[in-house]
């Protein structure tokens, strides 16, 4: 009678965590086939540090972009953590507002608000590196991200890797909406630190 029983105690907990197994490797290829048709996807930098639950996998919407700067990375990276000046040179950001910063600089867990992509996001810093690497998080309607930005020294200058992933569904209609629209924004992002680093 309790090997009757312990045998079907067995059966279901093999099929409960045979359903559940199933259903993470499902929503995990939802999420990638998300993907399938963008181009960025298959240059993800492998150098990227990524917070759990906010790698490219998880991701409904993901970005790449890269460009190497004729200017040393600190230079850039000055040009990078002074978020409040970025509406001066990059036309995508706006409302700047730096919340819990007394020098007007990004920081390790600085916060801070801003307009993109005609969103309003709450942002957090998350990594932060001098010279190398920096990260956040951030929070608009319906969205939840990750963008990073890393500086890599070459002897021209700073290679610069930005990527993003963003999760939820109004990453999902964003990218129904124009799936490159990111892509483009990130690309801009680029060209103008350029041209702002290397004055």
């Amino acid at each position: 009678m309790r090997s009757n029983m312990r045998i079907a105690t067995l059966i279901q907990t093999s099929l409960v965590m045979g359903v559940l197994t199933f259903g993470m490797m499902r929503a995990s290829v939802l999420a990638q086939t998300s993907q399938v048709d963008n181009p960025d996807w298959p240059l993800r930098s492998s150098e990227i540090h990524w917070p759990a639950g906010h790698t490219p996998p998880d991701a409904d919407l993901f970005a790449h972009n890269e460009l190497l700067i004729h200017a040393s990375c600190s230079i850039v990276w000055q040009h990078l953590v002074q978020a409040q000046t970025w509406p001066e040179w990059y036309p995508n950001s706006h409302n700047v507002k730096l919340l819990n910063s007394a020098d007007g600089r990004l920081h390790q867990d600085t916060q801070f608000s801003w307009d993109t992509f005609g969103v309003h996001i709450k942002s957090e810093v998350h990594e932060f590196a001098p010279d190398s690497r920096i990260g956040w998080f951030g929070q608009g309607t319906g969205m939840d991200a990750y963008h990073t930005f890393l500086l890599l020294k070459t002897p021209d200058g700073c290679r610069v890797v930005t990527e993003e992933v963003v999760r939820g569904p109004g990453a999902v209609e964003f990218r129904k909406k124009d799936p490159d629209a990111m892509h483009r924004g990130h690309e801009l992002w680029l060209l103008v630190l350029k041209q702002a680093s290397e004055k």
